[in-house]
């Protein structure tokens, strides 16, 4: 059940402006530009998570971790806008396993978009930050995952099509991290600390084309930070 909680707000919390050109995006239209301060955002639709603002390493940020009998197995919070098709998404990520959590907990943190309203149905790309210098090479090569729920979890997804929807990043736990998301269609590309090239390219998006939310995701486990959130959306065609 969709859980609301209203944190502390700002005098700015959303600022929303018009923006043209700036950084290479899917689609060379305007773009609406959507800063959103994540320490202090209006409202967030909150899932099996507890959600509160926090400092962390010099910045303000939202603190997710997941919420105490948390039986639906949904981990995430949804921004209530803007609705999302095509575009970019920005954010600096923290994950970390939590302390006493469990032998497979990765730091398991990202992003996920097109959301439905009550998050039955999304697409989602996040990091394992503790598999990117480990000496394990198979565990680096699954440094990077995307998901498409319902019905392609990471290891339908990496059996099926191994090594497809996963790749290699260095990552450190604990350290702040910077996605940069793009969406055009049904392909999706993530890019990590600024990196010049995609570290993982998506270039069958399970549900299609659609729109919706863009909310935090955590998997289970793992203490995440989240700041500087960018969202930048391009006008649909067709």
């Amino acid at each position: 059940m969709r859980v609301r909680r209203l944190l502390l707000a700002s005098a700015g919390a959303v600022a929303i402006s018009c923006a043209g050109g700036g950084a290479a995006a899917p689609r060379s239209t305007a773009a609406t530009d959507y800063r959103i301060p994540l320490s202090s955002p209006d409202e967030l639709i909150v899932k099996g998570v507890e959600a509160r603002a926090a400092e962390y390493s010099g910045k303000h940020a939202v603190r997710l971790i997941e919420g105490p009998g948390n039986k639906e197995g949904d981990t995430l919070a949804l921004l209530p806008k803007p609705s999302f098709q095509d575009g970019t998404i920005d954010v600096d990520v923290v994950g970390r396993p939590r302390p006493g959590g469990f032998e497979g907990a990765r730091g398991f943190v990202g992003v996920l978009f097109r959301s439905s309203p009550d998050a039955s149905s999304y697409e989602c790309i996040y990091l394992r930050p503790t598999n990117g210098r480990a000496d394990d090479q198979l565990r680096r090569n699954h440094s990077t995952q995307y998901i498409s729920e319902p019905g392609f979890e990471f290891d339908r997804l990496r059996k099926e099509a191994p090594g497809v929807y996963e790749s290699y990043v260095d990552l450190e736990p604990g350290v702040w991290t910077h996605l940069r998301i793009e969406v055009s269609g049904v392909r999706a590309r993530l890019f990590v600390n600024g990196t010049a090239q995609p570290v993982l390219i998506v270039n069958d998006l399970k549900h299609g084309v659609t729109s919706g939310q863009v909310g935090l995701w955590i998997g289970v486990g793992t203490e995440a930070f989240f700041s500087e959130l960018r969202i930048r959306s391009f006008p649909s065609h067709g």
